[in-house]
């Protein structure tokens, strides 16, 4: 983006790297991954309130009858769907920074749980689990994976130059918060650890409530925020529109009810979160920038050590492709 000013968006290095076809390789992973995070929020979202009321069932109309998970799903959407109207990303990073604060909530709360509710930190269990470990590496990469977001996000902000200590300070809080969320996690509940760790908690206990509480949060404040660049690639299509705030909300409602239906058909958080880190995430986040570094730059031309180390990245990235999406669509078969 420093290199030429007309950079905008992410598929837009695609295209001065790749041309017209890179701009459409870019643009398939990264909406397809987008959209598919976005679904993943719906089915979370529907798993912790289903943890807190596991009993419930919502009746519609007469004699039909919605399972829990179902209906909470839809009432999230619901919640949700003012956000998706707004279209603003500055005012769209005050409402996502409170996910932020409720990160640190829940971390919080699952640690005081189980030094202080009778769990404790006890739990043992393999050191290495080598049947999970494509399903834990796609996992990882799905945790790393805002880099589609970041064209959007460093073209929205007024001192750009800071993008850099911004994006340091972000992977730095978001790994102290994953690794602590895994650790207290398994050694409190070992491999009996669900994909949700909130899940694992008890839900009469008040620190449980209050982690899974606001772990509603993230998604809530999170949601228009992955959405916003789909929207916006679609508003390109039609140009000529008299009512371009119109048509932002007509595209924003209908993604919102089209997450929920596949949220509905494959609700499986772990497993979707899975493939999509192993099929998307990596290409969109390793592979295709490393692509388009070598091109935009020229590195390709003269053989060097970066250039050895950067084909290797994209080697291994292209296996862990390979054999995380295979790993993951089988988990997900399997839970249907």
């Amino acid at each position: 983006m420093d290199s030429d000013s007309n950079i905008r968006t992410y598929p837009d290095i695609g295209e001065l790297a790749f041309g017209k076809k890179g701009r459409l390789i870019v643009s398939i992973f990264m909406y397809i991954e987008l959209y598919l995070v976005a679904t993943g929020f719906l089915i979370l979202e529907g798993d912790n309130l289903q943890n807190l009321f596991p009993n419930m069932e919502f009746e519609v109309g007469q004699g039909l009858t919605i399972g829990g998970k179902q209906g909470f799903i839809i009432i999230v959407s619901l919640i949700i769907l003012p956000t998706v109207w707004l279209d603003n990303l500055s005012l769209l990073s005050y409402v996502s920074a409170s996910g932020v604060l409720a990160s640190g909530i829940t971390l919080g709360s699952i640690i005081w749980t189980g030094a202080f509710e009778g769990i404790g930190f006890q739990q043992k269990g393999t050191l290495v689990n080598w049947d999970g470990m494509l399903t834990a590496i796609s996992l990882y990469a799905f945790c790393y994976c805002a880099h589609p977001v970041f064209p959007t996000l460093y073209t929205s902000m007024k001192k750009k130059h800071q993008f850099s200590n911004v994006l340091v300070v972000c992977f730095i809080l978001c790994t102290i918060t994953y690794a602590s969320t895994a650790i207290f996690g398994y050694l409190m509940f070992g491999p009996q650890i669900q994909s949700l760790v909130t899940l694992n908690l008890p839900a009469s206990k008040i620190s449980s409530k209050v982690a899974i509480y606001t772990t509603l949060v993230n998604p809530i404040t999170k949601y228009a925020l992955i959405v916003t660049p789909i929207v916006n690639a679609i508003k390109t299509r039609f140009p000529c529109c008299y009512n371009p705030g119109f048509l932002s909300i007509f595209i924003g409602t209908n993604l919102l009810i089209s997450t929920v239906f596949v949220a509905l058909a494959i609700p499986f958080f772990g497993s979707l979160m899975s493939l999509v880190g192993a099929l998307l995430s990596i290409t969109a986040s390793v592979i295709l920038p490393c692509l388009c570094y070598l091109k935009i730059s020229g590195i390709y031309r003269r053989f060097n050590g970066q250039l050895v180390g950067i084909c290797l990245i994209i080697i291994v990235g292209v296996c862990l492709v390979i054999f995380g999406t295979y790993a993951s669509v089988l988990d997900i078969i399997g839970n249907l």
